[in-house]
């Protein structure tokens, strides 16, 4: 008996949220007692309802009581912890703060174990108990535990809603078609919840299939994943292959002229060689031959001179020096400019063959793009509801139509600051992005309108041109005004001809790179095309390019069916 008072002491002094003991306990105006901490971590959380209530017994209080400590349950406490006994382990049956509790139950309520459809009353496994034993019960639904109960009550007429009126598509009481749902097609909840379920089993179905359908799509894209792997790596290997062929042919070619250029140099320099040595040993005979016939011509006996002036006159068969060719200093420089012909012959043919070889690497694309339809109705079928982001709105731009239409206005309008709003340019951007195959068509009024996609990144403070629409790399953008049209894409403008007309088409193919812009009448007709490679999402934008005296113009993004 003693030991079960202690335990009863240890549930008394325990926080219901926490399952601890009480610490910096207070009492709230019901009587319930929790830890400081737990009861305003609670009461934090039902700030936004204005309305706090007490975990235990619901009772709620209008504001939100001041918390005072309770100096005698503290002090209580600490009588407790000074006993040695801690607080009790958390019992798993009593209903915390997010469990849904039990309604039967007084005091500290234990966690419901079903909820009654019948009853609209959620039950402990105590309490659940007749709905098991007692026979008119046994018929009751049991359902999980929810909080949700009381919406199943009428909030008019306070009965179980058990009928559906199809004509409202909404939940009634029994009393509800004599009154507001009077001559309604209303049939009881259960048969609508039947006729429901056999839609809901074919949307399944439908549902199973397409997980089937695109099951075999991510298959059949893995493989397409492994066999560009395998096309790409031995395109690399056949590559790096052909250069190192390529390479090696560069230099053997290399070592054929070395060798020829070297072979043909030792040739040329024996021949000179050759030549200057018969050369120097008939200056050696010239030069012994002018010594004697210098000596004869000192004699002065005649008959000797007469007599040898025949024998040392003749001289020896001299080399021609006009046989001697000697070529202009060149030598091999011929071989240089033959090599460096080669050379830019092989860079021609290299730049050539190497744009086509890009182009090539390019082109390869298994995932066919869309055909860009070429009527209305065809692009129609890709239309999407464009909205406008306020945060993005320069401030004289007023945003309306649910946020669909923009108009400049000549004073300044009450937005909070924003590190996304242009503050230099009257421009805004759409709130959604743009990844996929879509189109949107804009009606505009007053001066003129820039109808334009843009990156997120675009620069927003300021108004150079690194935050207007198609003066930089980050935006496309077609400019209309009442007599002509013009875009504009990385600062450089392209003059477009074609039909005036205050509604102007956009169509975008992200993932082929295709922006079109339209002129919208009774016909389409298509103003200007980008082909390009979109690396970022795109948002939609427009841009004013008047002033606060052109207050007045409109854009709007229209609704299209």
């Amino acid at each position: 008996m003693a030991q079960k008072g202690v335990q009863l002491d240890r549930e008394t002094f325990s926080c219901s949220i926490c399952l601890d003991l009480l610490k910096d306990p207070v009492t709230i105006p019901c009587g319930h007692s929790y830890c400081m901490n737990c009861i305003k971590s609670f009461w934090d959380e039902e700030d936004q309802k204005k309305i706090h209530s007490c975990p235990q017994c619901r009772q709620t209080f209008i504001p939100r009581p001041v918390l005072l400590k309770n100096t005698m349950l503290a002090a209580l406490v600490e009588e407790l912890k000074k006993t040695g006994l801690q607080a009790a382990p958390a019992d798993p049956c009593y209903a915390g703060p997010e469990d849904v509790s039990c309604d039967v139950c007084t005091g500290r309520k234990l966690r419901a174990l079903k909820s009654c459809l019948v009853c609209l009353a959620s039950y402990c496994d105590n309490h659940l108990q007749p709905h098991y034993d007692v026979a008119p019960l046994k018929k009751h639904k049991l359902v999980d535990p929810s909080k949700k109960l009381q919406e199943n009550i009428c909030s008019r007429h306070d009965e179980a809603m058990k009928m559906f009126c199809r004509t409202d598509q909404q939940c009634i009481c029994y009393l509800c078609p004599v009154e507001e749902h009077k001559g309604h097609d209303t049939v009881s909840a259960a048969a609508e919840r039947t006729e429901r379920q056999r839609e809901l089993e074919v949307s399944r179905q439908n549902i199973q299939q397409r997980i089937q359908d695109r099951q075999e799509d991510v298959k059949l894209l893995q493989q397409e994943v492994e066999a560009i792997n395998r096309s790409a790596d031995k395109a690399v290997e056949d590559s790096e292959k052909i250069f190192t062929e390529l390479i090696r042919l560069m230099e053997k070619r290399s070592s054929d002229v070395k060798q020829q250029v070297r072979s043909q140099q030792e040739t040329e320099v024996s021949r000179v060689k050759e030549l200057q040595e018969k050369l120097e040993q008939e200056i050696t005979e010239l030069k012994r031959k002018d010594a004697e016939l210098e000596q004869l011509s000192r004699t002065e006996d005649h008959n000797q001179f007469l007599h040898s002036y025949p024998l040392l006159s003749r001289l020896s068969e001299s080399t021609d020096s006009s046989s001697i060719d000697i070529r202009p200093l060149s030598y091999f420089e011929d071989v240089t400019a033959a090599v460096s012909e080669v050379r830019d012959k092989l860079q021609d043919v290299l730049s050539e063959k190497w744009t086509n070889i890009s182009l090539t690497v390019t082109k390869v694309d298994v995932l066919l793009p869309q055909a860009e339809p070429k009527t209305r109705a065809g692009v129609l079928k890709h239309s999407r509801e464009i909205t406008l982001d306020p945060n993005t709105a320069n401030t004289l731009l007023l945003l309306s139509e649910g946020n669909r239409k923009a108009s400049l206005m000549s004073e300044q309008q009450s937005y909070s600051s924003h590190p996304d709003r242009f503050t230099g340019c009257l421009q805004v951007l759409s709130r959604e992005s743009l990844t996929e195959c879509c189109y949107w068509e804009v009606e505009w009024r007053g001066g003129g309108v820039s109808v334009a996609v843009a990156y997120k990144n675009i620069s927003r403070a300021g108004s150079s041109t690194e935050c207007v629409f198609g003066f930089n790399d980050k935006s496309w953008a077609l400019y209309c005004d009442n007599n002509s049209y013009n875009f504009w894409y990385n600062n450089v403008k392209t003059p477009v001809s074609g039909p005036r007309s205050s509604r102007v088409g956009v169509y975008l193919d992200h993932s082929a790179g295709i922006l079109s812009f339209y002129s919208i009448s009774e016909t389409i007709t298509l103003l200007h095309r980008v082909q390009t490679t979109f690396t970022q999402p795109l948002y939609a934008g427009l841009r004013f390019f008047g002033s606060i005296f052109s207050s007045g113009d409109t854009a709007e993004f229209c609704k299209l069916k």
